[in-house]
């Protein structure tokens, strides 16, 4: 690494004037739990969405948390059986085990690195209930094939589009397609930030209400209600043993004026990942796949994988690569070489030959907004420099 350049990391999140405005003016307001922000950021939310009729918004301190709700509010219990692909952080298969009932991993599509359609009906049994998709790195998951399966099988369907804002799938935007439940992530490195955070968004009246009241300890009645009220309104009853899910007007008002910003964030990453595709082409590598024609990807990852020929073992790459002050990642190391997931299933490498092949040879090469097409450049001129 040359002293005269800063470590490029990973990743960097965009925070404004605007939101630093937004959380003092929160800070100052005397309500810094969920309250007025926490409910502007679910109504701008459905806008954004473009406000399909009967679209429930709920605003929740995790993607995990919302995941687990969106579970739990289905009805998902011992017994039961959830299929999603072992190409993912463990988060989404976890929710399933806090439930009591057991995961069922399947393989990736190799081209697309998304859950291949194929294994999810292959693995359906009499026990399985529903289906969690995800779309990968900000690529959309070939839905119509999954919820296809899922009628015809009377299956749920809930999407962990944790990476997925805004990314669309036959033109729609995640969020508004016909499944159960899609479930988003604002976490530090994602598209948009609150920090931590996330947002359950469902048509399925019955599945919100519940989701309300077990994300806030299974209260029949939220706490903004009941402290802003101008007569007595101290009474409420608990329905349910809940859970501490809620998000924070804090937060919230961070997420106010990024999803304002959301599809321009999305256009930037898009041109520095073209920029990438630009600067590799010729390499020993395989690029991201492009999303359909006429769809959006979101680009909250771009990752490299590299050909069979590249001559270097994936760690050695991301050791060279570090040594020329690039930040980088894995994602994912797959749920099946976990000693939990492996070990409660008795799963194998050979199981799932597509996933474990993109995993010994892919990295995620840093994106974010904050990037210029200058440090695209050198992080190319790192991966040649690697490569040879």
């Amino acid at each position: 690494m040359s002293p005269t350049q800063p470590f490029l990391p990973f990743a960097l999140p965009e925070i404004g004037e605007e939101e630093i405005a937004e959380v003092v003016d929160t800070l100052r307001s005397g309500w810094v739990t969920t309250g007025p922000k926490a409910r502007r950021f679910e109504q701008d939310f459905s806008a954004f969405l473009g406000e399909p009729e009967g679209l429930h918004c709920i605003a929740v301190n995790s993607a995990t948390a919302g995941l687990h709700l969106a579970l739990e509010a289905l009805g998902i219990a011992p017994g039961d059986e959830v299929i999603t692909t072992t190409h993912t952080f463990t988060a989404t298969a976890e929710v399933v085990r806090y439930l009591g009932a057991d995961v069922k991993l399947v393989d990736i599509d190799p081209a697309t690195l998304n859950i291949d359609p194929a294994a999810v009906e292959a693995a359906i049994t009499p026990r399985t209930k529903a289906i969690m998709p995800v779309h990968y790195g900000g690529l959309a998951a070939d839905m119509p094939a999954l919820l296809d399966i899922a009628h015809r099988h009377n299956l749920k369907v809930v999407e962990d589009a944790a990476h997925a804002l805004p990314t669309t799938c036959g033109g729609c935007l995640v969020g508004t397609l016909a499944s159960d439940a899609t479930v988003f992530s604002f976490y530090a490195n994602k598209t948009i930030t609150t920090g931590e955070g996330g947002m359950l968004v469902t048509r399925d009246a019955a599945l919100a209400q519940r989701a309300k009241t077990m994300r806030l300890h299974g209260m029949n009645r939220d706490a903004f209600d009941r402290f802003t009220a101008k007569v007595p309104s101290w009474y409420y009853e608990v329905v349910a043993p809940g859970f501490k899910y809620n998000l924070t007007d804090i937060a919230a008002a961070l997420g106010i004026h990024q999803l304002k910003r959301a599809l321009a964030f999305q256009q930037q990453r898009e041109r520095l990942a073209a920029a990438y595709d630009r600067a590799l082409a010729g390499l020993p590598v395989v690029l991201p796949p492009r999303p359909a024609l006429g769809d959006q990807h979101s680009w909250h990852l771009y990752v490299l994988r590299l050909a069979d020929g590249a001559g270097i073992h994936r760690d050695r790459f991301i050791e060279r690569l570090f040594a020329a002050g690039i930040g980088c990642s894995v994602h994912y190391i797959p749920l099946h070489l976990h000693p939990y997931w492996r070990d409660r299933y008795g799963l194998t490498a050979a199981m799932f030959p597509h996933s474990q092949h993109a995993y010994e040879r892919m990295l995620s090469l840093p994106l974010y907004t904050r990037m210029t097409e200058a440090d695209v450049e050198r992080v190319a001129a790192a991966v040649r420099a690697a490569l040879r």
